[in-house]
């Protein structure tokens, strides 16, 4: 059965995103979607703003990290709710809420287990550093999981939430995205793609370039040797 209002929630990691997250879940609610705010241990009135907007917030007392939101999210949905789909998105206002329908009217055409948001159709707006990390890094994951996935990096993405309980995800941070997909890749699931808009504007990536590029090629590393049947543990690094 295909994504629809009824049946699908909307799931936000978030953190000190106050500025953002009300006006982002009001569209959301308005739209008929149900919405569930991970508040990531923020110091700022992010729950508040939410939970006046219309949002079901589950909140960390401490920040965790977005991997961390988006597992304890997702383990949420499967454990205390009843949706057959998770729309993921951040809160910071990159992503248009309306390009939900986007994302959901595809599951309506075909069978799917996920569809990842595409910003590379457009890419005037995006900055210079995070238009080239996106080539490489989804170039990486193509190549990995052969499969073409021009944006794997999107974090605006629809999840079939049955699909998720066969996904083993370990991910604390940003490499959460990676991880889902190649797992995802390994299980002969079906993944999609299709076009979304994004909106940059002043505000400051959470992303450390460097850190969680280092993030990247470990996860890579990590996973190409667990084909050839090495493991390595994983290192707790903040």
């Amino acid at each position: 059965m295909g994504a629809r209002p009824d049946n699908t929630i909307v799931m936000i990691p978030a953190y000190n995103e106050v500025k953002t997250i009300g006006g982002i879940v009001k569209v959301l609610v308005d739209m008929g979607l149900n919405v569930l705010v991970i508040d990531d241990g923020s110091v700022d009135n992010t729950e508040r703003e939410a939970l006046d907007a219309g949002a079901m917030v589950l909140r960390h007392t401490s920040n965790l990290g977005k991997g961390v939101s988006v597992r304890s999210g997702i383990a949420h949905v499967m454990d205390k709710m009843k949706y057959e789909w998770i729309v993921m998105m951040d809160g910071d206002g990159q992503h248009h809420p309306e390009d939900v329908t986007s994302l959901m009217a595809v599951t309506e055409k075909e069978e799917t287990d996920i569809v990842i948001g595409n910003r590379m159709g457009k890419t005037s707006d995006m900055p210079l550093d995070r238009y080239w990390t996106n080539r490489f890094t989804s170039w990486v994951i193509s190549k990995m999981c052969g499969h073409d996935i021009p944006d794997s990096q999107c974090g605006f993405r629809l999840l079939r939430a049955g699909a998720m309980r066969d996904i083993v995800l370990e991910s604390d941070r940003y490499d959460i995205e990676s991880e889902m997909i190649i797992h995802a890749a390994g299980k002969k699931m079906k993944i999609l793609s299709v076009p979304v808009q994004t909106i940059y504007g002043d505000e400051l990536s959470k992303i450390n370039p460097l850190r969680d590029t280092i993030r990247f090629f470990r996860l890579v590393i990590k996973h190409s040797l667990a084909k050839n049947g090495l493991h390595i543990k994983k290192r707790s690094d903040g």
